[in-house]
């Protein structure tokens, strides 16, 4: 595997962790029980593909870059919805950034 591959790899793992516990956060902070439940299912889902990129890197690849894009629009959504830059906005742009190179590297590993 590739350099880039790896650096994906290890990002997938810290951006599902730091979805779970902006989850948990949310629920701790405002009782938000919607953002304990995504924070969990999203978080979940970016560690199971965190596991998977190990087995099946295209599988892994594919369904972390689809979770980053679902939260980059709902956090886009939460953005315009609120107007305060935390936590929506820095979610929005880690999302974004997770989305791209998820997609790059999806694109790379094709090959493999």
């Amino acid at each position: 595997m590739n350099n880039l591959f790896e650096i994906t790899t290890w990002s997938i793992l810290i951006y599902g962790l730091l979805v779970l516990v902006g989850g948990v956060m949310g629920y701790v902070k405002a009782k938000s029980k919607m953002s304990l439940l995504s924070g969990l299912g999203s978080g979940i889902g970016l560690l199971v593909a965190w596991f998977l990129c190990r087995q099946i890197p295209i599988a892994g690849l594919a369904m972390a870059t689809a979770i980053a894009l679902l939260l980059f629009i709902v956090f886009v959504i939460r953005l315009f919805r609120t107007r305060t830059f935390m936590p929506a906005g820095l979610m929005m742009v880690s999302s974004l950034a997770a989305t791209v190179l998820f997609s790059i590297s999806l694109l790379v590993t094709e090959g493999f």
